[in-house]
């Protein structure tokens, strides 16, 4: 076998256990009683329920948010880095765009994402291997 063929077979073995092991975790979190899923399979749970409107999928909003695999390793964080972060709602990850237009403005939200929802089978970063399942609260602060 060449170094090639056993570089994708390291990354196939990669994508599968990746997905199994998400698959698994949101298999078992959505028997939770505060877990609510969605026809498209993400999953949420409220934190905190704000009262302002919701956004658009064509909105620009204002987030806190945290990252971290099922693992519990943190990849992202603007909470970490005191600074909330601005972006439109239609252009990020599908989880994140279905599940801000379900959050009030003030609410507070744990995302539990399947890859699907997330990077697929992309290696994003160092820390996100093809197929993570991702785990993200994130507090909508404002939208426009």
């Amino acid at each position: 076998m060449s170094l090639f063929d056993k570089l994708n077979q390291a990354k196939g073995d990669k994508l599968s256990a990746n997905l199994k092991a998400g698959e698994d975790f949101l298999e078992e979190n959505k028997k939770r009683d505060a877990v609510h899923t969605t026809a498209s399979g993400l999953q949420y749970e409220v934190l905190t329920e704000g009262s302002g409107p919701k956004p658009k999928a064509t909105d620009k909003v204002k987030c806190h948010y945290h990252g971290t695999l099922i693992d519990g390793t943190i990849f992202d964080s603007s909470v970490q880095r005191g600074q909330p972060a601005t972006f439109p709602l239609n252009m990020v990850i599908k989880g994140w765009t279905e599940a801000l237009q379900l959050m009030s403005v003030g609410s507070k939200y744990r995302l539990f994402l399947h890859p699907s929802l997330a990077y697929g089978e992309r290696q994003t970063g160092a820390v996100i291997g093809p197929n993570s399942t991702l785990i993200f609260d994130v507090e909508l602060l404002g939208i426009g």
